[in-house]
Formats: C-alpha cells, structure tokens, sequence
C-alpha cells in the first residue's frame, strides 16, 4: 500500500531541500546547509562550509577553507576564497570567512588570509560588492558596507561598519577605513580614513564629514554637533602637532558614542599618517 505524507511533512522536506544543477561540480568535502540553490557551471571545492539559503546563480568559483554565511546571494563569475596574491604565501590552510545576507555581484574577487594576517580574511554582515570589486587577503570588512564597481581592497585593510567606497577606488595595504566614511570614486586612499570622513581624490585628502550618511541614518543633531568638534580639533588647530591634538581630543568629555568612536580610532598604536585637508 502506497504511503502518503502529511503535507506539514511534504513543506518540511520541499524547505529543506538543497538544489544543484546538473552542471556544476560540488566535492564530496563541501558542507551544505538547507535550502542552498546551486547553479549552472559552478565549482565548489576544498574544506568549504555554506549556510542556510544561500544562493550561488552560476559560474562561480568557491574553494580553500571558506565559510559563507546563511542568505548569501552570489552573482556569475565571481571567484571565492581562493589563493592570496602574496609571494610570501606558502599553501597555508588559511581561511575566508563571510558573513549573513550579503551580495556578492558578478566578477568579485575574495581571498583567503596568510600568514602575517592571522591567517584570515573577514567579512561581515549585510553588505554588498558591487561588480568587479576585490578583497584582499587579510581584510576585515564589517558590517552593512557599499563596495561600487571595481573598488578595491590591498591587503590587511580594515573597514569599519557602514563604509561607502566609490565606484575604481583603491585602498593601500594596512590601512584603516572608519565606521560610516565615505570614500569617493577613483579616489586612491594611502593614509588611514577617519570614522564618519570623506576621502577625495588621486593620494586622497579628507574633503569634511559624511553628514549625507550621518542624517540618512538617524544620527542625532548632539552626536553630528560632537563629531564636527572631534574634527576641528584634530585638523584645525595646525599650529601644534597631531600627537598633541590627538591628546586634547581624548581629554575633552563627550556626550555621544559617535565622537568616542573617533577618539578610540585615533588613540590606536600605528605608524601610519591619517587622510587630511589639503592644507594640513
């Protein structure tokens, strides 16, 4: 006698269901999770990890130690966690590791850490790259980013939550993008980018605050008042050093979290000079 299933059994197994395409190459050793949708030509291969309700439409390229996390979307001919364009890397088991919700266009380029990185790339939440856009070995990318066509990450950069980086932007090695900056299209970023700053230009310099960003995310008019007076200290007192500047500013009592944030950024150790006004 031929069995029937309850339906609320029937949509359990239909959610559950992962789908790959006749054409694509999947190794034994991937690890899938439930409702992943695979499509045309893809090939995934190596210690491999893909959550819930991902989605890789087709001929893509997933392989090394890579996790990416549930509800990705992954556009045609991007290539994922393979090796890093570092002379210095060895065939270390190195990681890519990408976060929930994120989209990922056509033609982006992500690669696994080294070594001298700690042995991982980081992506965060919520954020999209554009086509074209790459991320080197070693980067630290947050959380709800924009990466427009072809921006592009050297290795070991950080960038902070909420960070826009315009369309053939470039960001040098060992460098740090703020939380909710702005970088400008084609602008080439060789210094440290304040949190909340606007970066313009060829060896940009900080064109003011991303108040555009700012309003469009609910700051209060206290916390927008208190990062533009953690700016003028830092970049409008010119007739004492920045060391000195940085000093006053961790002395002033701040109300908001916004200009702390600032305080905390600039109060790292780092030997590397920060993007400025052109006349600083």
């Amino acid at each position: 006698m031929r069995q029937v299933l309850p339906q609320w059994l029937l949509g359990w197994m239909k959610l559950k269901m992962t789908k790959i395409h006749d054409t694509a190459i999947v190794s034994s050793s991937v690890k899938m999770g439930e409702n992943v949708i695979i499509g045309p030509f893809c090939n995934i291969y190596g210690d491999v990890s893909i959550g819930d309700n991902v989605t890789l439409l087709s001929h893509i390229s997933i392989s090394g130690h890579t996790i990416i996390g549930e509800g990705t979307k992954i556009w045609p001919f991007s290539v994922i966690g393979s090796e890093p364009q570092d002379l210095k890397y060895d065939n270390e088991n190195s990681k890519l590791v990408i976060g929930s919700n994120n989209k990922i266009r056509e033609h982006v380029t992500m690669h696994s850490g080294t070594k001298e990185g700690g042995m991982k790339t980081q992506i965060g939440d919520n954020n999209l790259f554009m086509v074209g856009s790459h991320i080197a070995h070693d980067c630290k990318v947050g959380n709800n980013c924009v990466f427009a066509n072809n921006a592009t990450l050297a290795g070991h950069v950080e960038v902070g939550d909420w960070a826009i980086l315009g369309g053939l932007s470039a960001v040098h090695q060992w460098s740090r993008v703020g939380c909710h900056s702005f970088i400008g299209g084609l602008a080439a970023v060789t210094r440290d980018l304040l949190p909340f700053g606007m970066a313009v230009g060829n060896r940009a310099n900080l064109e003011g605050i991303n108040l555009i960003g700012m309003r469009r995310r609910n700051f209060s008019k206290i916390e927008i008042e208190e990062v533009k007076r953690a700016y003028s200290i830092l970049f409008e007192e010119n007739e004492i050093e920045f060391k000195s500047r940085i000093k006053k500013l961790n002395e002033e009592k701040f109300e908001s979290n916004s200009a702390k944030i600032i305080t905390s950024f600039v109060s790292v150790e780092t030997n590397r000079a920060y993007v400025s006004p052109s006349e600083v």
